[in-house]
């Protein structure tokens, strides 16, 4: 038995209203709602150990060093990375990748060839941009096809001697469309391509195992996860950690500094220059906690449900169009005839309806579909059907008025 009422009672702003109504929260793609276990570790942090971390012998910075370590381990767990010092503690996803692609900027020649697929987020293309404008490298991108998933005999013919580097969201955040991760990773080694999966979207609703996935990097975010904003994770095999220049100089990330010469810290640290995100991370670990108390099968049951219902229901309603109707996750982006998709999402929010609208960073998506952008739901298994209602019966409001 799925207890809604006992789990939604731990999210304190499912209680809010908004413009008068009661709170329907579908923006979950964005960020999710944090449960009040995780906001009380916050308050723990700095109501009662709040200190720097690996550098006090003072009892306080033992306390969050402690603490912040058991959080590394806790992830190094959930996504069952090999090594504990795998796992980077980065600001969030973008930062992840922006490490990578930072370290692979002295490594790539020009000529080489990286590929993006077409369903990226828009933090997962610029990087690679901007490292081929660096390198001389080669950008191709992995093309979509009309119902969200990827053209994989493309992708497939796009590999070759000169891939270097492959590129892929494990799940699409503007569509909810889910990539053969298992067969691009497998395709790529065969060429000795690396591979780096966004796991953002993916993490909330699966618990990816990243050694049998065999994956180079997978990187998330724990805002997503019921966790803070600020802080994700960069897992990387530790050989390709190691291969990988430091992405900031700075405090914690040093061996040795001279003015003549400077070493560099072991892993993690080489790559967590400065103050991290103490509190965000211990955050993250309780966040996971959380997650995995409640179970990702039960966890991937629910918003299945909630998926399927929703499309039933949205379906019904003459004039509307969901784009991305491959294997997905709980998403869905829809528009109405005639209709800019702001106009509904501005009257939802009159009506305490939290929805996203326009291109979700992801306009090449857009653009593939000659439209503006879209109205964008998305569930967490803290939503109801009821709460479906309320948003199916709004949007017919909105179409009403805006037709």
């Amino acid at each position: 038995m799925f207890a809604i009422d006992k789990i939604r009672a731990d999210f304190p702003v499912l209680n809010r209203k908004v413009h008068g109504k009661p709170l329907v929260y579908f923006d979950n793609a964005a960020t999710s709602q944090t449960p009040k276990v995780v906001i009380d570790a916050i308050v723990d942090y700095y109501s009662n150990y709040n200190a720097n971390i690996h550098r006090g012998v003072h009892t306080l910075s033992q306390e969050a060093t402690d603490k912040y370590e058991e959080a590394r381990i806790k992830i190094q767990k959930h996504f069952n990375a090999k090594h504990s010092y795998e796992i980077i503690l980065t600001a969030g996803t973008t930062n992840s990748i922006n490490i990578v692609a930072s370290g692979f900027s002295t490594l790539l020649n020009e000529g080489d060839e990286i590929l993006v697929s077409a369903l990226e987020h828009h933090a997962n293309i610029v990087p690679w941009q901007m490292l081929c404008e660096k390198t001389g490298a080669i950008l191709k991108v992995i093309p979509m096809q009309q119902d969200g998933s990827l053209q994989m005999e493309v992708f497939h013919s796009l590999l070759n001697e000169k891939t270097k580097l492959v590129f892929c969201n494990h799940i699409s955040n503007a569509l909810g469309t889910i990539n053969p991760i298992e067969e691009i990773i497998a395709a790529a080694h065969s060429f000795g391509a690396y591979v780096l999966i966004d796991g953002a979207q993916a993490c909330p609703h699966i618990k990816p195992d990243l050694q049998e996935l065999n994956v180079d990097f997978y990187v998330a975010s724990a805002h997503k996860m019921c966790g803070p904003t600020g802080v994700g994770m960069l897992y990387g095999k530790e050989e390709l950690l190691q291969m990988l220049p430091p992405y900031q100089g700075g405090g914690e990330m040093i061996e040795t500094v001279t003015f003549e010469k400077t070493t560099y810290a072991g892993l993690p640290h080489k790559f967590e220059a400065g103050t991290p995100n103490i509190c965000g991370g211990i955050a993250f670990g309780v966040a996971l906690d959380y997650m995995n108390s409640i179970g990702f099968d039960a966890i991937a049951t629910r918003e299945n449900e909630l998926l399927t219902y929703g499309t039933a229901q949205l379906e019904k309603i003459e004039g509307l169009k969901i784009y991305g109707t491959s294997k997905k996750t709980s998403v869905i982006s829809f528009n109405i005839d005639g209709v800019h998709p702001y106009d509904i999402g501005a009257i939802l929010d009159k009506l305490g309806i939290a929805v996203r609208t326009g291109q979700h960073c992801t306009q090449p998506i857009m653009d593939y579909y000659e439209i503006p952008g879209t109205v964008r739901a998305s569930f967490a298994f803290y939503n109801t059907k009821e709460e479906i209602d309320v948003f199916v019966n709004a949007v017919k409001k909105a179409q009403m008025m805006l037709c």
